[in-house]
């Protein structure tokens, strides 16, 4: 009956009302979205050989490694995940090796939520976030869900309602990037609004041929249903306008470890005038197979995002951005209230704001390096500003952030 209500809804038929299970013209449009997310959630869940249940609600997927959504891309179909490639060399000075030393009240033990009851994924396994029909009922657009609004990416666009702060360096040949980014739960005023701190690695034209690799935390009640910071990747190579998409929701990046989740909610996190805790994330290309390779604290290799999704990015970044971005949809007509970051100013600082710090970048011969020229920009100043620096310690750096809506942002 319901192929037939798909059918005949168009042009209603009253002598089978009582058979039609589609009694309006709303009823069979509900139908068919029902059907098209079941589609969508068949595509995006593969089938698990563990389970695992986290203590925020999400329901984590073991999933066999080659059964994950990239392998639906046909130039993967049959194949297995890459083995990890060599990392990049720690930038030597003098002949010193240079490492970063973290204060002692930074110090602290990065996890995930579903972590916490000791169970983990059985290895040639992934795990992988849920997504659940309500996912997709909450989304804004059910057939773009999982990736980010279409909208003009310049950084000093003030359209489209995306505002950011960020600290940049341009005009080079990048091969990756690496920073300590601290977490915060930032409040997020209302569903379709996001407040995230991420790497950009860029290529290709602020316009329709734009490619990024993505990495970082985010709060986005559309997207996950709750207010945690989560862990999270992205790409496109079109500007963000049909193809990519955030962590597994589409064929794309490669997972390779089964202790990561992307999309789980990160825990612990930093507190005000309290504990500090970030993650060091580091995005380089691998100079043997040309992929982007991913890793999320201390060695810990996430997967890659293959070659061959990009255009420019299969050569080199010629961009690279750290920083805070907010979406601002002016609810009742004033600024949001949305808050980037930990909500407070750059000029308060350390434990108060928000900061990247240890910014480096992957040169043409797999050197990871200090940042050539920093450059800071917050194209809503007012809303959220950025101060940057640098020092022995904490290399290249920057506090940024603010609160949204204030006496300085109405």
């Amino acid at each position: 009956m319901l192929i037939l209500c798909r059918i005949r809804c168009p042009h209603f038929d009253h002598r089978i009302r009582r058979l039609n299970p589609c009694s309006s013209m709303a009823s069979c449009s509900q139908l068919q979205k029902l059907k098209f997310i079941r589609q969508r959630l068949n595509k995006i869940n593969k089938p698990a050989v563990k389970t695992i249940q986290s203590p925020d609600g999400d329901t984590i997927d073991c999933v066999l490694s080659h059964h994950q959504p990239a392998f639906d891309l046909p130039q993967l179909k049959g194949q297995r995940p890459l083995d990890p490639p060599e990392g990049p060399r720690v930038y030597e000075r003098d002949g010193v090796m240079m490492t970063a030393e973290v204060e002692e009240e930074e110090e602290g033990e990065h996890v995930q939520l579903w972590r916490m009851s000791g169970e983990t994924c059985p290895e040639g396994t992934i795990p992988i976030r849920r997504t659940t029909e309500q996912d997709l009922l909450r989304a804004s657009s059910v057939r773009r869900f999982g990736r980010k609004p279409r909208r003009r990416v310049r950084r000093d666009s003030t359209s489209n309602g995306h505002e950011h702060a960020v600290g940049y360096v341009s005009g080079g040949e990048y091969y990756g990037a690496k920073g300590s980014i601290n977490v915060w739960a930032p409040h997020v005023s209302n569903p379709y609004e996001f407040s995230l701190s991420q790497l950009w690695v860029i290529s290709g034209s602020f316009a329709h041929d734009l490619n990024t690799i993505e990495a970082g935390w985010q709060v986005s009640p559309e997207l996950y249903g709750d207010n945690y910071p989560r862990f999270f990747t992205y790409w496109t190579n079109d500007a963000y306008e049909a193809t990519g998409c955030y962590n597994l929701m589409c064929s794309g990046f490669v997972q390779t470890n089964n202790r990561i989740a992307i999309g789980a909610a990160i825990s612990p996190i930093s507190s005000y005038h309290g504990g500090q805790f970030d993650i060091t994330l580091l995005i380089w290309k691998d100079p043997k197979h040309g992929n982007w390779w991913l890793e999320f604290g201390s060695g810990i290799l996430v997967g890659y995002w293959p070659s061959f999704l990009f255009t420019h990015l299969r050569d080199h970044a010629t961009m690279v951005q750290f920083g805070g971005e907010i979406v601002n949809t002016r609810p009742g007509g004033s600024h949001t209230s949305t808050a980037m970051g930990s909500g407070h100013f750059a000029g308060e600082g350390f434990g108060k704001a928000s900061y990247f710090r240890n910014l480096e970048v992957v040169d043409w011969d797999n050197n990871l390096i200090p940042l050539p020229n920093l450059r800071v920009l917050a194209d809503h100043p007012n809303c959220y500003d950025i101060r940057g620096g640098v020092n022995g310690v904490w290399g290249h750096y920057f506090y940024y952030g603010g609160p949204g809506r204030s006496v300085r942002c109405p």
